[in-house]
């Protein structure tokens, strides 16, 4: 039987943090999986780690799949990164492209800038979330999360361990004078190709 409710524990986040041992709300963010016919929700809390805003875990796709996300309330931050490739396998810590997208409910963004209100994230590409927003960030995609033998916890099409290896993205979106800014995360070695989308980089 699926189950279509699963929610992220400040446990497992602890795997991606910039803080790890920072405190956190025992629950980041809430998933219902309704898969390609009813489409997923995905709930975030407000609120930082650490100084590091609320976020989703991350993960790249397996395969050629790619999604759409819509944001119904909030807003926030999408980061997406597509790792080099070497005889045709991942390389962890080496990034082709990374990029920071604003996104919100409205379009607008309450730090200045534009955002949009929906977002694509391409095959290939990781990608996870952020709430910058003081309240609840919500979004609808389109990932095909369904049937008995799917979690809806870790769905069978993500791959969660390059992220896990290398603890969170390429870049982790902090709170700084009341504005979300990027950290390097020093981790990864190499980043070809980078667009902040309008947002600082501190050095850590």
């Amino acid at each position: 039987m699926f189950e279509p409710y699963a929610a992220r524990t400040h446990e497992k986040m602890k795997e991606v943090l910039m803080s790890p041992d920072a405190p956190g709300p025992a629950i980041h963010y809430y998933m219902i999986r309704g898969g390609s016919k009813k489409r997923n929700i995905t709930v975030w809390e407000s609120g930082t780690v650490g100084g590091e805003y609320i976020k989703t875990y991350g993960h790249y796709h397996v395969g050629k799949l790619d999604e759409t996300y819509w944001v119904i309330q909030g807003e926030g931050i999408a980061l997406l990164q597509k790792l080099v490739e070497d005889n045709g396998k991942s390389v962890p810590d080496r990034v082709e492209e990374f990029k920071a997208i604003r996104v919100s409910a409205g379009g607008g963004s309450a730090y200045g800038g534009k955002a949009v209100s929906s977002i694509y994230m391409p095959a290939g590409y990781g990608h996870l979330v952020v709430n910058t927003g003081n309240t609840w960030l919500v979004t609808a995609d389109d990932s095909p999360v369904e049937g008995a033998g799917d979690s809806a916890s870790m769905p069978g099409h993500a791959d969660y361990e390059l992220v896990k290896q290398m603890r969170g993205f390429a870049y982790y979106v902090v709170e700084r004078d009341g504005k979300p800014m990027l950290v390097p995360n020093k981790l990864y070695k190499e980043i070809r190709e980078a667009d902040f989308g309008g947002l600082s980089v501190l050095k850590k």
